[in-house]
């Protein structure tokens, strides 16, 4: 018993330790701050282990964090291709199980990467849909979010007008909300600017400038820095073109922002005929550019690091889960054949007695009643085999009398065939014996005459009568050869009705009223028609049909 106890607690135990929604959140959050200090490999092993628990517990939610993070890490890591696969995973989780908050933020992180990525018509698709979204859900602050990037890309696509209106409608939502409130300030100047109004996107623009001193506001001061170098370019001020895009180059961090600045340097300093300092920016884009390229490599090989860290971790996390599994299943088996044991021994014991005394019975009854079976078994394999050969003696029956019957009508066919191809041959010794004769071509009346047995030769009332009834004794014969050769002419068929009948070259002949030898060009003529090669083997062809 102790035993047992012991076994049933090992059972339960991992009911008792498993992973609750609240320790999943914990490391939720543990992930997601290992990401942000650009721990991506700790941070990829956390929120791994995050969606394997919640994918086992079909906890939707912490599933969907959890991916959506790791599509964030290779996000960072530069890997775009594997963010957009565990974007889009966390999209399709969104879809099905949870509402429109999570779909909102992945949509948002599919459009950025888009952007990232230069396709703007994708990012603006996915901008839309989390657009809508917010709307429908009546999230405002989120509706003037969406409603600036859309701004933001479509004024980046030329689509001035389209930028302005959301613009607007961002402006009058997050207007008390400063960190969103300088957004649309800043895509607005680029807005006017894009319209050819310098001056009042200057204005803007420099109204605007002072409120981003803060670190936290460092790229948007760098994008409305350079809108005042490309105004003062625009308007033929190049010291302060050159000014503001040296303060923009103060200010850039990434490599990316300082390789932008030092190209607009380069051009605004050739522009002004200043091309030593044109060629040292030009120096500077390509060093950085170099340095961007490294740093590139060296994040495509961290990513691929720790994604193989990562698979390395999910293979030692189902190792683990199978291992686990393969060890319940024992103990369960275990417990399950202990159970039964005892419970046979126990059976055993108390029934051994009954059963000694019984079995003699048993047996004796047993065999009787296999005999009994047997006999019946017998018996019904008897008549069934009684029933099976008085079947086939019936089908062979019906076989030969429908065999019989088809012979006799095309036996009468053919007597029919023959009696008109005599008839034919009559009506021409008949037409011969005339025609050769002077007097009988000078009498009108007999000459009329002798033009109606021709005419008589040439047309044959009765074919479509024996049509039918060759059709009914050959079960569709005539069906299947225009259905396979739709390229036979009625005459066609007629020569192999006639040819099917066994009738010979010359009895064809005489019924189609020619001679033997167009009667064998005809054949082969068929015969080339149904792609035979020789026309010897026609008669073995329509047969099988």
């Amino acid at each position: 018993m102790r035993t047992l106890f012991k076994l049933f607690i090992f059972l339960i135990s991992p009911s008792l330790i498993a992973q609750s929604v609240t320790q999943l959140d914990s490391l939720l959050r543990q992930g997601i701050d290992a990401r942000s200090n650009k721990n991506y490999s700790l941070s990829l092993e956390v929120l791994t282990k995050v969606r394997s628990v919640a994918e086992e517990n079909q906890w939707y939610r912490q599933q969907f964090l959890a991916i959506n993070n790791i599509g964030a890490n290779y996000y960072s890591m530069l890997d775009y291709g594997e963010a957009l696969d565990n974007y889009l995973e966390a999209y399709t989780i969104a879809l099905k199980h949870l509402d429109g908050n999570e779909e909102m933020t992945v949509l948002n992180n599919i459009a950025l990467l888009y952007i990232e990525e230069g396709d703007l018509l994708k990012a603006e698709e996915n901008f839309s849909k989390a657009y809508i979204l917010a709307k429908e859900n009546n999230e405002k602050i989120k509706t003037g979010l969406y409603a600036i990037n859309l701004g933001i890309v479509e004024n980046q696509r030329g689509n001035i007008e389209k930028a302005a209106r959301y613009l607007a409608e961002a402006g009058k939502i997050v207007n008390d909300i400063p960190a969103l409130s300088v957004q649309v300030e800043i895509a607005l100047a680029e807005n006017w600017y894009k319209r050819g109004e310098l001056q009042k996107a200057k204005l803007l623009a420099l109204k605007t400038l002072p409120e981003l001193e803060n670190i936290s506001f460092n790229e948007e001061r760098i994008s409305l820095l350079m809108l005042l170098s490309n105004i003062a370019r625009d308007e033929g001020d190049t010291a302060n073109a050159i000014s503001y895009a040296k303060d923009a180059l103060n200010a850039a961090l990434n490599l990316k922002n300082r390789i932008d600045i030092f190209q607009k340097l380069a051009r605004i300093y050739s522009k002004g005929g200043s091309y030593n300092e044109a060629l040292k920016a030009k120096d500077s884009v390509i060093a950085l550019t170099d340095s961007l390229h490294k740093l590139k490599n060296g994040r495509v090989f961290e990513a691929n690091r720790v994604k193989f860290e990562v698979a390395n971790y999910r293979r030692e996390l189902q190792q683990s889960k199978e291992s686990q599994r393969q060890e319940r299943i024992t103990l369960y088996s275990l417990l399950g054949i202990s159970i039964i044991l005892i419970c046979l021994t126990a059976w055993a014991l108390y029934n051994s007695y009954i059963k000694n005394k019984q079995r003699k019975k048993l047996n004796q009854q047993n065999k009787e009643f296999i005999k009994l079976e047997l006999q019946k078994k017998e018996s019904d394999i008897l008549l069934l085999e009684k029933q099976l050969h008085a079947k086939e003696a019936i089908a062979l029956l019906e076989q030969e009398r429908l065999k019989n019957e088809i012979e006799k009508r095309n036996r009468k066919l053919a007597a029919k065939a023959l009696q008109i191809s005599g008839r034919n041959e009559l009506i021409k010794e008949v037409i011969n014996s005339f025609t050769d004769r002077t007097e009988i071509s000078r009498n009108a009346f007999l000459s009329t005459k002798i033009k109606e047995l021709k005419k008589l030769l040439k047309k044959d009332s009765e074919w479509e009568s024996f049509l039918t009834h060759f059709e009914e004794v050959n079960h569709g014969l005539l069906t299947k050869l225009r259905n396979n050769h739709s390229e036979l002419t009625a005459n066609d068929i007629r020569f192999l009705s006639y040819l099917y009948m066994e009738l010979s070259t010359k009895e064809i002949a005489s019924l189609f009223n020619i001679t033997v030898e167009a009667a064998r060009k005809r054949k082969e003529r068929i015969s080339n028609k149904m792609g035979l090669e020789d026309s010897s083997v026609l008669y073995s062809y329509i047969t099988t049909l």
